[in-house]
């Protein structure tokens, strides 16, 4: 062998080395390359394990053995998951008055009371609402009602207040005139009553609570009176009697019934002298309420 080729001998084979060399090793640096990405990807995979409570939106299949506060402990709010449905709604129950005990007092004691005169000295001394305090006194009613008429109007105004009569002044007369001129009766052959007892300040409209307050008192005064038609005078009256909110032109021109008994309702004189073009139709109803009672005709 030459001695070039002694020379190239060693360096080739040393080359050769090397290159096996880094052959093993890429493929052992490739191997574990791989081996820390699998890794990762496990990891990538694995459940996070929460370093705080829970938070109500975490979904009960992760698992977790973190127990959740108890709501008085954690605010208040009971821990609920994101999937769970929304709960029904359920309607609210009937609100219970307040009062319910006080009225039952009030229609125990209007019940108990035997005659109308006794009912009126129960209305004289009631408190039951705030009119009370700013009446002059309790309108009651007047009236013998032998023809079992009862005339029941809204509530007393200035000029009851101060007389104790109910519908008083211009009103009064025009419904004196009715029952008289028209109907051929008396003042006293009939009733006449308001739902409610005591002027409202300024002769306001009754206030709700207020007809509820009186309910008592009228029921009471309405059974020992046993009328055989009621007439109520205006909306507010013919409403609080057939338990509707409607316009009296709904209501006009028609039989009713409470409790059994017929209602004719028709307008307030008060009215009648602010429109004296229905007149006419007033007189209509209270022709419809003679022939209830058993009474003739005037004609128009």
């Amino acid at each position: 062998m030459s001695p070039q080729s002694n020379q190239e001998g060693p360096e080739g084979g040393v080359e050769a080395e090397l290159a096996a060399l880094s052959l093993a090793l890429q493929h052992t640096l490739a191997r574990r390359a791989a081996r820390g990405q699998d890794q990762m990807a496990r990891v990538d995979r694995a459940p996070t394990v929460p370093t705080a409570p829970p938070s109500q939106s975490e979904p009960a299949a992760h698992g977790a053995t973190h127990q959740r506060p108890p709501a008085a402990e954690s605010g208040g709010h009971k821990p609920v998951a994101a999937s769970a449905p929304a709960p029904m709604t359920k309607a609210a129950p009937p609100p219970v008055h307040a009062g319910d005990g006080h009225l039952k007092g009030l229609a125990e004691k209007a019940a108990g009371a035997p005659s109308l005169e006794a009912l009126r000295a129960c209305v004289a001394d009631c408190t039951a609402c705030g009119l009370a305090s700013t009446r002059t006194q309790t309108v009651f009613g007047e009236g013998g009602g032998a023809r079992r008429i009862l005339f029941l109007g809204e509530a007393p105004g200035e000029e009851e207040d101060r007389t104790g009569r109910p519908i008083e002044g211009p009103a009064g007369s025009l419904l004196d005139d009715i029952i008289t001129k028209g109907m051929g009766l008396t003042r006293d052959d009939v009733h006449i009553a308001n739902v409610i007892k005591c002027r409202p300040p300024g002769s306001r409209d009754p206030l709700p609570e207020e007809k509820t307050q009186c309910a008592a008192w009228l029921e009471r005064q309405i059974e020992l009176l046993d009328p055989i038609v009621i007439i109520p005078l205006g909306r507010h009256a013919a409403g609080h009697l057939l338990g509707v909110d409607a316009p009296l032109g709904r209501l006009r021109g028609k039989i009713h019934e409470h409790h059994g008994r017929k209602v004719v309702p028709t307008f307030h004189p008060a009215y009648l002298l602010r429109s004296p073009q229905e007149k006419r139709r007033a007189w209509e109803d209270i022709q419809l309420a003679m022939s209830v009672a058993g009474l003739p005709s005037k004609g128009s």
